[in-house]
């Protein structure tokens, strides 16, 4: 896939690297860049795990993976025109200087009222009355915006949201304020004015530092697609844009590259990577008359194909319009905040007009009565209850980033600990893409140099599978002569005068039983008898333990994958599986979640293909691995920063005490209502009492919140 931005002679790439995890990685990473040819700046951004290039002209993407696929990274190149630029977070930057705004007026503000509080009277309370609004009213109106704002939003839609108490609390004991400090009143709410608006800032900014991960995955799936193909016009090559192809365009496909339409083979025999867009853990032999999908990888040898569909009318936009839908369904859930608002809302507003009301009719003093109200406002106001959810989601987060789980949704944790059934797709999820040979070390020491020696130069899956085992066993490569890769069939080579196949067993001439849930390749010296080389899937480090510890935990366990049954029947036996389907396609995967759901079950998918996208996205919660596709990675609530799946049952129980400490602060919140409301409404609540109360109650909540670290 090639996708570039040219400014003048340079050339802009991105490639997705997805085994980045430390500043090390970070630093090999753009080593191994800069020292490819034409390459005139490197720079790595770890928390997205991608690599931006400016190089020459010249520089290709597949060069460039090449370099980091030698240096022991997987490498895919994304379309920059498709991605949001990763520039500095105006959002966060925005609500952390009006925090900063209210705390410094708070400060500033609660010095004067010290002096007030001590017994300052007459012009000389008058006066630090009149400096503290001076302060407050720019400094609130500054600060409070995205809680009016917020407000105002609910209002137009007939609705009451935590912000609408928030709001009015803030503008009525502002207004009582001034009116009582030009009345030479001693009442005055200044200070807890600024402190309101400072605790729930504190809590809007922990709640958006828990979002600023997430990212629409539509958009990654749109960032896959070529945005170039080669097209072929009277026999000539031609570079042309993705939107200029059309239906019935012959296009030539390199290895290496992913098909950019979908299409017929017309030329050519290779092999196709369809891992991850259908859960294929065996590449697949193409030819001409084969139908190929957009998406795929064409791995050995080059293709010339028809496309039949391009565009929005590919299978992989299909798949992005299913995800964007399984995503706006997700997106409806309602948090333990959300819930918590519906109610406290009415009830706050309520409680103060009856407070105002009942002071009005006992003692026909209005300015009484106003008084009594804003001191409920303030009281009542839910600085513990908007500083409950995101105090809790940010301690959590932290824990589990240092156990290797990056929270992406601020209710995730709450969607996790509801979760009742796991769905785990298999290849590049509970296996690694690449399998693992089995008894080469059984092989005579003849057999593995010549392994060794014919595998070394070729990238298909199988092959570096043999490789990795040669260089584990100690096999030193024999020296081959005339080595050449035969697109679908296998490697031939010659050493000392005999010819050396090594492939599939039609063209090797090898025959004979496989075990089962495996595969093979045969090697063959000669007219000596062919010798089978097996390959199973290789296990993700903690799968096993991860799948026994979720089944502790009361999970029921799924299998879905696009692989074949026999690979897909010999995992589930082997994990202790009794549910699991093979050969499902992406949109049926989809569909399998939505019937679980729909049969009461809360569904926690994890997977890390292209078809696993839509289940992702359609799952009541979902994780994928750092090393699957960057489209997989966003549709997903959580990304495992390693390879090991042991921090899944670790990060469910930390989520269902996340919510414990939720529900305990949401108590906290009530007790400290019970208890202070009385004094509020009773008229016995001074500017101090509410000040202190409100921040006892933030304090506490947060204290509690900190014991999930």
């Amino acid at each position: 896939m090639v996708a570039r931005l040219r400014e003048g002679q340079a050339v802009r790439i991105v490639l997705s690297v997805p085994e980045l995890s430390e500043a090390r990685d970070m630093l090999a990473v753009e080593r191994a860049l800069e020292e490819v040819a034409g390459v005139r700046a490197a720079r790595v951004n770890l928390t997205r795990r991608r690599a931006e290039i400016e190089a020459g002209t010249g520089v290709s993407p597949e060069a460039l993976c090449a370099a980091l696929a030698v240096a022991g990274y997987a490498a895919r190149e994304l379309d920059p025109g498709a991605l949001e630029p990763a520039g500095p977070d105006p959002g966060g930057r925005d609500l952390l200087m009006r925090l900063g705004v209210a705390g410094f007026a708070a400060m500033n503000v609660m010095l004067l009222s010290i002096s007030v509080w001590s017994g300052a009277e007459g012009a000389t309370r008058d006066m630090f009355h009149w400096i503290s609004a001076l302060i407050a009213l720019p400094a609130a109106a500054f600060a409070g915006q995205p809680f009016y704002r917020s407000a105002l939003a609910a209002l137009r839609r007939g609705q009451l949201n935590m912000d609408v108490p928030i709001t009015l609390a803030i503008v009525l004991t502002l207004a009582t304020s001034v009116y009582e400090t030009a009345q030479s009143g001693a009442q005055a709410y200044f200070d807890a004015t600024l402190m309101l608006c400072f605790f729930l800032l504190a809590g809007r900014y922990l709640d958006h530092r828990t979002r600023s991960a997430a990212r629409s995955a539509a958009q990654e799936l749109a960032a896959l697609e070529v945005p170039r193909a080669t097209r072929l016009r009277d026999g000539q090559e031609e570079t042309v844009a993705q939107a200029d192809l059309a239906a019935g365009d012959l296009i030539r496909v390199w290895p290496g590259s992913r098909i950019p339409v979908d299409g017929v083979v017309t030329e050519g025999i290779s092999e196709l990577d369809r891992s991850l867009l259908t859960g294929e853990s065996q590449p697949v032999a193409a030819g001409p008359g084969l139908a190929v999908q957009a998406g795929e990888v064409n791995l050995v040898g080059p293709l010339v194909l028809r496309a039949t569909a391009v565009g929005r009318d590919t299978s992989l936009h299909a798949l992005t319009d299913l995800v964007a839908v399984a995503e706006s369904g997700r997106s409806q859930y309602s948090s333990l905040a959300d819930r918590a608002a519906r109610l406290y809302a009415p009830g706050v507003h309520l409680l103060a007009a009856l407070a105002a009301v009942g002071w009005l009719a006992g003692t026909g003093d209005l300015r009484l009565a106003l008084n009594i109200a804003a001191a409920v406002l303030i009281i009542t106001c839910p600085c513990a209850l908007a500083l409950a959810v995101p105090a809790v989601t940010t301690a959590a987060s932290g824990r589990l980033f240092r156990r290797g789980v990056l929270i992406k949704d601020a209710t995730a944790l709450e969607r996790l600990a509801e979760t009742d059934i796991v769905v785990f797709d298999k290849t590049g999820t509970l296996t690694l893409s690449e399998p693992e040979v089995q008894g080469f070390a059984e092989l005579p020491q003849r057999m593995q140099a010549l392994a060794a020696g014919v595998t070394a130069v070729s990238a298909h899956p199988m092959a570096r599978a043999i490789a990795r085992a040669a260089q584990a066993a100690g096999a030193v490569p024999a020296p081959l002569e005339a080595v050449r890769e035969v697109p679908g069939f296998g490697i031939e080579a010659r050493w000392e005068g005999q010819r050396l196949r090594i492939g599939r067993p039609d063209w090797t001439g090898g025959a004979g039983p496989v075990q089962p849930g495996g595969s093979a390749v045969w090697m063959r010296l000669g007219e000596g008898e062919a010798v089978a080389i097996t390959l199973r899937d290789r296990l993700r480090p903690g799968a096993r333990d991860t799948v026994e510890k979720l089944r502790a935990q009361g999970m029921r366990i799924c299998l879905l994958s696009g692989d074949r049954a026999p690979a897909v029947a010999a995992l589930a036996w082997s994990l202790g599986i009794e549910d699991w389907r093979a050969a499902v396609l992406p949109q049926d995967k989809a569909a399998h979640i939505r019937l679980l759901s729909a049969q009461g079950g809360k569904v926690l998918m994890v997977g890390d293909g292209l078809n696993d996208t839509a289940a992702l996205a359609a799952a009541h919660v979902s994780i994928s691995p750092a090393t699957g596709l960057e489209a997989a990675r966003a549709a997903s609530d959580m990304v495992l920063l390693q390879a090991d799946l042991s921090a899944i049952p670790a990060a469910r129980q930390t989520a269902i005490s996340a919510v414990r400490r939720i529900r305990g602060n949401f108590r906290i919140a009530t007790v400290y209502n019970i208890l202070a409301v009385p004094l509020a409404v009773a008229g016995l609540c001074s500017p101090l009492i509410a000040a202190a109360a409100m921040s006892l109650s933030s304090v506490t909540v947060s204290l509690n919140a900190l014991r999930l670290r």
